[in-house]
């Protein structure tokens, strides 16, 4: 987020891709992603962002849940 913030601030900067933003999220980077979008102010006008990072973060923290429920009290 502060990458492209950074590129979006220079005219003519090759910019971050919105799906490299949300893969990241979706590679275990929801967390930072969410702290970055609201630190930095970038993306917090998309509702994709908005809605989709916290859902990103609430699906990996019930998967989180769910493994260490079946690995470790079963």
């Amino acid at each position: 987020m502060w990458s492209d913030k950074r590129r979006s601030k220079r005219p003519g900067a090759r910019r971050v891709p919105e799906k490299v933003l949300f893969l990241s999220a979706l590679l275990g980077g929801s967390l930072g992603a969410l702290l970055g979008m609201y630190a930095f102010r970038h993306k917090t006008k998309h509702w994709y962002f908005v809605w989709g990072m916290p859902l990103i973060l609430l699906a990996q923290l019930a998967l989180g849940l769910w493994i260490g429920y079946t690995v470790f009290l079963q």
